[in-house]
């Protein structure tokens, strides 16, 4: 497969710069004065990005195994992140947009760091914020809220209506991590386990006949959700609310709003102070 050469340029606002090469789409922005060489150090970083990860999709397509050792830096966050789910299915790929942000950002932030930066790869994020700051994006699931006082720098939404194919049926799994990889699996497997097996209201397919190359190989991914009794909408989110908790108790997690035909549910870790990373609503 070819593309075109990697695109960079600045948004009409003047204040945003967009890369694209292929598959990849990243909005950057940064505060202060430090936006036009942060914006250079993204270009520089962002050249050789795609190609890192097409030197080693085989091997990111299938489950970790021991014996396994990336090169590349953007495969080696992906392989980092899915390490701690040694007990689902699961690849790199899922990963793959948080890696490309949390990439992106520490390239911009090499010495000298700004006020305030942020990459979102597609509604995955990786984020900065020097002391004072906060981050706010409104998600599908609702507006997460995060200060320069919580450990958290990663955001990322995952549903079955999203990008990339889905084992469950959330409408909306939002989540804040410590990077932007972190939460990018986590919300793949929350809105995976966020599920009513052999309901009759959902659709679902082998994911090879969507995605002949899709790492979920001939998984059976959803494609149809019809109305469901608020008893399932409440039995769905609790499988996914069960599986947060766990990630959440791990320390893997910080914040998860899960969504579902108009219900929610939000879980967080007991070790985040009531004034960090907060989930305004949902």
């Amino acid at each position: 497969m070819s593309w075109t050469a990697p695109q960079a340029k600045l948004l009409p606002d003047g204040k945003r710069l967009h890369l694209h090469h292929g598959p990849i789409d990243l909005i950057v922005g940064v505060s202060g004065e430090m936006r036009d060489l942060c914006f250079k150090r993204a270009i520089d970083h962002f050249q050789n990005i795609l190609i890192g990860l097409m030197s080693e999709l085989d091997a990111l397509r299938r489950p970790l195994t021991s014996d396994v050792c990336f090169i590349d830096p953007v495969a080696k966050r992906m392989a980092e992140a899915v390490r701690s789910y040694p007990d689902v299915f699961v690849t790199p790929m899922a990963a793959v947009a948080g890696a490309v942000a949390d990439e992106v950002l520490a390239a911009m932030l090499s010495d000298k760091v700004p006020q305030k930066a942020y990459v979102n790869n597609g509604g995955d994020i990786a984020f900065h914020l020097s002391e004072g700051e906060i981050f706010e994006v409104l998600s599908p699931a609702g507006l997460l809220t995060i200060t320069s006082r919580d450990s958290a720098r990663g955001i990322a939404t995952s549903g079955w209506q999203g990008r990339s194919h889905s084992l469950g049926i959330a409408d909306a799994v939002s989540v804040v991590a410590k990077t932007a990889a972190a939460a990018d699996v986590a919300a793949t497997l929350i809105a995976n386990a966020t599920n009513l097996p052999g309901h009759t209201a959902i659709g679902r397919c082998p994911a090879t006949l969507l995605s002949p190359d899709s790492d979920l190989g001939k998984r059976h991914v959803t494609t149809h959700v019809g109305h469901l009794p608020a008893l399932d909408v409440d039995k769905a989110l609790q499988a996914g609310t069960r599986f947060a908790s766990d990630c959440a108790a791990r320390g893997l997690v910080k914040t998860v709003a899960i969504s579902l035909q108009g219900q929610s549910r939000i879980t967080q870790n007991s070790f985040q102070s009531n004034a960090a990373g907060a989930l305004a609503h949902a």
